[in-house]
């Protein structure tokens, strides 16, 4: 068994997904994902009563099967760790609601603020330089 599936076989556990189901899923034998579960305290009644696998619903990320509460919003990730690993390497799906163009007030470049409609600079660089008197790019003091 690999580390990968020791931690699928955790994340099922707690999510309700009984043995037999967590170890068709896996490709697994039963009695081991029974022994791992008794050996690592998954074992009892940590699965609610829910062993059914549901249709449909996977983790975004990992792909694992992602139990759903009645009447509640549906969930797209089986953890809070797959939801942040899934958006950071997803940035270009995250949709802004704010988005502002401006031209920074040192170098003059044109940029984008998410979010912040006060926006004067570039980056920190271009802040230290412009607010606290640095060099500019023609050798000069920058001024405001």
């Amino acid at each position: 068994m690999t580390d990968e599936q020791r931690e699928q076989i955790r994340r099922l556990r707690y999510q309700g997904i009984g043995y037999g189901s967590i170890a068709e899923l896996l490709s697994l034998p039963e009695n081991t994902v029974k022994s791992f579960c008794k050996r690592k305290g998954l074992a009892g009644k940590l699965a609610k009563g829910k062993t059914e696998i549901p249709d449909g619903h996977y983790c975004k990320c990992c792909g694992l099967p992602v139990l759903q509460n009645e009447k509640r919003k549906e969930k797209k990730f089986c953890s809070t760790e797959c939801r942040m690993q899934y958006w950071r390497t997803h940035q270009d799906l995250v949709q802004h609601k704010a988005i502002y163009n401006y031209e920074c007030a040192y170098c003059h470049k044109p940029f984008v603020a998410i979010g912040n409609p006060h926006r004067k600079y570039c980056s920190h660089a271009c802040y230290i330089s412009g607010r606290f008197g640095g060099k500019d790019d023609d050798g000069g003091t920058a001024t405001e």
